[in-house]
């Protein structure tokens, strides 16, 4: 019986012509249907099963184009893999020098072989990943990575690379797959898959040793087991339904455990999961216990396991990363005790500080530095021109520090005090100035401080590594303070120090002491001092969020602006810069971006045109999909996109590629769409021959385009773009291109 209505609806759909995309819903039943299409929202059924809202599941897609079987997926989805693969992996080797920031990521995987610990403001599995590529195709970690242009010559360089390319290519397949599910749509789904193939942006950003490929196929993932985990709604708690959910979680731990973008997809997620949670309570025929249910499993699947992986990810992490590297200044002195070779592994110091011990004191802000004395002296016109203080980076000799009978600190190599006065500081000019006065123990009432532990009470003792301490200046009630700042080369660019009037405990005014030297006191080993993992976690946490934040933008460096991204404005030089280098400039293919933001507007006035007719008692047949479908990629690209608005770092034109993969999937289902409603102004076959032009006609652009542009992604050579006898001669249409 069902098999006959599924006829009987196909039979009535081709026999109507300019109406079949429209039916007459009377307003008693208008609320019913738009109830039932609510209640299967992303949940389309299987062939031989039945739908959620109890028609046959033939039926479902008896409208769209997969009433030809299973034909264009035996056709389209192999050359989507084929073209996917192909573009990205072609000239994966070129060129054979480091370009942008291969500079840091594969210096980092380098890291990882020889377990050599480093800082880095993202989560480690990104890095993790590329190091194991490396060491599983014969690179050793010897490359330096020291700056962009640099020859790899006989390092094995293209497994990284081929790693982050093979990651990249599945971006266009996961797009095909999300758009066919969400719309039913071969078409759609093409058109998707062929903007992201030949996008040459998408190419170039997945050619390199980057952290981008990594976290937009994390991303893609998420989305696509999310929408096949949608799909099995009808069937709760079944294997499938089990495996989707469980691959969605473990995909949003490997996006949040690449970058910190990841949590966006994560909010994309739990607002739909909120959503499905909201509809199943509103399904009259399930208990309380089965709601609960559905919840538990939602929370085990989508946070419990995300959380244990993202968690697990870390501990690898710390574990392989055992060995002091150039990261260990970013940390506290607890947490360097832990790595060999470090000057604290399995040292043994007096525990709590007491007068006559020679000490070292650490700020504990990123890159704070240690408290740092040398010879030379303020120049004239910067404050008084007394010795200088200063935070550095690096453990030096310099870095010792007396602590007196009397309440000084003593300079132990100069034998000047510390002191400060009313002096404004070099660079912080609220602040006062810092410096070393007096000698031999000789000085004035500004030299004198008080030492309190933060948190604690008065006569507490300083615990080495552990206690956080302030020095507060008696005579004018400021604080020790390292600001940050690097000073000019008269102080030889190191960090400023200052004494700071506002007396808020921050990192910046809040230090430690590190080493700790006093033959009078009995030692211990610092190995019952070292933080347990929990403790080493919520550090490396606090460490990566401060980093991020302070990642500002730099004297003259070009900051990209979140508008300039979706009008393709400016893109990013990877290598060379003049007619002699190979050159590859990270640019989106121009016809590809400008046809997303066309459709961005094209799908509100498209959505509005929707809600009117279904408020006048009509229904176009693809209205849910643009709204379910379309409404799902459009807060997507929100969610990936509208926060950066707010982020106070240094933000680039890369940053926008996981937002420009759900806009082109927007794209595909608002173009396919559209064109299939030209049988509202056309009769067939007319509608039918106007749909096909458009495709191909929409098709053929696009590899015109990436024809013309392809030099972009695949480097250049010879003269620039301005030079008649260049290869992308009359392409560069706006001035601010690079190329």
């Amino acid at each position: 019986m069902a098999k006959e209505e599924c006829v009987t609806q196909r039979n009535k759909i081709m026999d109507t012509s300019t109406m079949r995309n429209r039916k007459n819903i009377p307003v008693f039943e208008k609320h019913q249907t738009i109830h039932n299409a609510s209640q299967t929202t992303g949940h389309w059924a299987e062939d031989d099963t039945q739908s959620s809202n109890g028609t046959s599941a033939q039926c479902s897609g008896s409208n769209a184009d997969t009433a030809g079987g299973e034909t264009p997926s035996r056709v389209f989805l192999p050359l989507v893999v084929g073209f996917s693969f192909s573009t990205r992996l072609y000239k994966i080797a070129e060129p054979p020098h480091v370009c942008w920031d291969e500079t840091h990521f594969g210096k980092m995987g380098s890291y990882y072989i020889n377990r050599t610990f480093f800082f880095d403001v993202h989560p480690p599995l990104g890095k993790m990943l590329i190091g194991l590529a490396g060491y599983m195709t014969g690179y050793d970690g010897t490359f330096p990575f020291i700056k962009p242009g640099d020859k790899y010559e006989d390092h094995n360089y293209w497994g990284m690379r081929g790693f982050c390319a093979v990651l990249g290519s599945f971006l266009p397949i996961f797009a095909y797959l999300i758009v066919l599910e969400l719309s039913r749509s071969h078409m759609a789904a093409l058109i998707t898959a062929t903007l992201l193939i030949f996008d040459t942006g998408c190419i170039t950003i997945s050619q390199y040793i980057l952290l981008d490929p990594i976290l937009m196929f994390f991303i893609m993932a998420a989305v696509l087991s999310m929408v096949k985990f949608n799909q099995q709604a009808y069937r709760p708690f079944t294997v499938p339904w089990w495996l989707w959910l469980v691959l969605t979680g473990v995909n949003l731990a490997g996006a949040l455990g690449v970058k910190f973008v990841g949590l966006f997809v994560i909010l994309l997620v739990g607002l739909n999961t909120v959503s499905d949670l909201w509809r199943l309570l509103g399904e009259l025929s399930l208990s309380l216990a089965d709601i609960a249910k559905h919840l538990l499993a939602r929370v085990i699947g989508l946070i419990l396991l995300p959380l244990f992986l993202y968690v697990t990810i870390f501990g690898i992490h710390f574990v392989v990363l055992n060995r002091s590297g150039p990261g260990d200044g970013f940390f506290s002195s607890a947490f360097q005790s832990r790595l060999i070779g470090n000057n604290l592994h399995n040292a043994s110091m007096p525990e709590y500080l007491a007068y006559g011990s020679t000490i070292t004191i650490k700020n504990l802000r990123i890159a704070g530095g240690y408290l740092h004395s040398h010879w030379h002296l303020y120049p004239e016109g910067v404050g008084a021109r007394q010795q200088q203080v200063t935070a550095y980076l690096h453990k030096d000799y310099n870095n010792l520090w007396l602590n007196s009978k009397i309440p000084y600190l003593v300079i132990k190599k100069t034998t000047r005090n510390l002191h400060s006065h009313l002096h404004e500081a070099p660079l912080t000019k609220k602040h006062f100035q810092v410096s070393g006065y007096g000698i031999n123990g000789t000085g004035d009432a500004n030299d004198l401080w008080q030492v309190e532990v933060c948190g604690g009470r008065k006569g507490d003792l300083v615990k080495v590594l552990r206690s956080k301490v302030r020095f507060l200046h008696r005579a004018t009630g400021c604080v020790l303070y390292s600001s940050g700042k690097t000073l000019p080369k008269w102080g030889w660019e190191q960090v400023e120090v200052t004494c700071s009037p506002y007396l808020k405990e921050t990192p910046s005014s809040q230090w430690n002491i590190e080493d700790h030297i006093n033959p009078k006191l009995p030692n211990i080993s610092l190995s019952v001092l070292k933080p347990h993992f929990l403790e080493i976690l919520l550090e490396s946490h606090i460490v990566m969020l401060r980093g991020n934040s302070g990642l500002k933008p730099k004297d003259n460096e070009m900051n990209s602006k979140p508008w300039h991204w979706p009008i393709n404005y400016q893109g990013l030089r990877f290598s060379g810069v003049n007619d002699t280098e190979y050159r590859v400039y990270l640019l989106g293919n121009p016809v590809v971006w400008w046809m997303n933001l066309g459709s961005l507007g094209l799908y509100f006035v498209m959505v509005a045109v929707a809600s009117v007719t279904l408020q006048r008692g009509l229904s176009l047949e693809h209205s849910r999909i643009l709204k379910s479908g379309g409404g799902l990629l459009l807060l997507g690209w929100l969610l990936h996109y509208a926060p950066f608005y707010t982020m106070g770092r240094v933000l680039y034109y890369h940053h926008y590629f996981p937002a420009m993969l759900f806009s082109s999937m927007l794209t595909g289902i608002t173009l396919d769409i559209l064109l299939k409603s030209t049988d509202l102004l056309l009769r067939p076959p007319y509608s039918d021959w106007l749909q096909s032009l458009g495709q191909i006609g929409l098709l053929l652009t696009v590899l015109f385009s990436f024809y013309l542009f392809h030099p972009l992604a695949y480097g250049m050579t010879g003269p620039l773009a301005h030079d008649p006898g260049s290869t992308m001669a009359g392409l560069k249409w706006m001035d601010s291109w690079e190329f």
